[in-house]
């Protein structure tokens, strides 16, 4: 097996163990809390954020992973492994910081609308 293959059934691995559910039920049950709704209201987030946290169509990003330690003062690292990401690192992509072609410096953003 080579380098490769042994990153990607890592990357494999740590999605099967990654489970946002159980962090969010950890901090339900840690804060006293009653259902998802009663966690939104607590972490100051719309309800549909934690559905989607729930049915895994939104990551929990690293300024909810802070939030979610202010409120319930378990650190970042016990967070982490409450939902199963066991990685001892973070990378972050160079896309993250590049602009997007085309966009002259210091543009707004395009806003999707129609032209006039």
């Amino acid at each position: 097996m080579n380098t490769h293959d042994t990153a990607e059934s890592n990357s494999i691995t740590d999605h099967v163990n990654y489970d946002p559910n159980h962090l969010l039920d950890a901090l339900i049950e840690k804060l006293h809390l009653k259902n998802d709704a009663a966690l939104s209201r607590a972490l100051e987030v719309a309800p549909p954020v934690i559905s989607k946290i729930r049915h895994r169509r939104l990551p929990v990003g690293a300024s909810l992973l802070i939030r979610m330690h202010e409120v319930s003062e378990l650190s970042i690292r016990e967070l982490r492994e409450l939902m199963g990401d066991r990685r001892e690192k973070f990378r972050i992509s160079d896309k993250q910081f590049k602009p997007k072609p085309g966009a002259a410096p210091g543009a707004p953003a395009p806003t999707g609308g129609t032209p006039e």
